[in-house]
């Protein structure tokens, strides 16, 4: 039995319910902007420029489930700072790529090495960065903060907000339609 709206989570479907339950079914790979998505989007810099930014543990515990659930879990982002690659690692987060606006072409050698179609990733992001990969997946997803023409290329738009469980909710989408919740 496929699961409802109320069954997968309470963000804002884009698309049917039983669409995005087929969409997320079909996910292997993950791929997470990291500014205003794993974080609420500010960026702290300390007197020596060091950047540093506060991450939500709901969203850890979703990207662990992930993992453990076979599903390939990657961070794509503009942001050079260490501290993702930090935070990356703490929760088994194997690729990593920081420092370009344009993540398509990341996107892309990322699935080719690890042979994963289109068809079976997902991403969830929250600017204009990452409409490529949004129109390029079979589940995108976006923030409620996000702007209008983001959410237009989304598939589902979370309840909670980047930094504050955002994936953790679409981690949970995701596990509901393929049966490991």
């Amino acid at each position: 039995m496929e699961p409802g709206a109320a069954d997968l989570v309470a963000g804002r479907l884009q698309a049917r319910p039983g669409e995005i339950a087929h969409r997320a079914r079909a996910v292997r790979l993950l791929t997470c902007d990291v500014d205003g998505v794993l974080t609420d989007g500010r960026v702290y810099v300390d007197d020596d420029g060091r950047e540093t930014k506060a991450f939500h543990a709901l969203d850890g515990v979703g990207i662990r489930r992930l993992v453990d659930a076979g599903v390939v879990v990657a961070w794509i982002t503009g942001s050079p700072s260490e501290s993702v690659v930090h935070r990356a690692r703490r929760l088994g987060v194997e690729h990593v790529f920081r420092g370009s606006d344009d993540k398509l072409p990341a996107w892309e050698r990322l699935c080719a090495s690890l042979g994963v179609a289109p068809s079976a990733c997902a991403h969830i992001g929250d600017d204009l960065p990452d409409l490529p990969l949004m129109r390029a997946c079979v589940l995108a997803a976006t923030v409620p903060h996000a702007p209008d023409v983001v959410k237009q290329h989304a598939h589902y738009v979370t309840s909670r907000e980047g930094g504050f469980g955002a994936v953790r909710e679409l981690a949970e989408l995701i596990l509901v339609a393929q049966g490991r919740a």
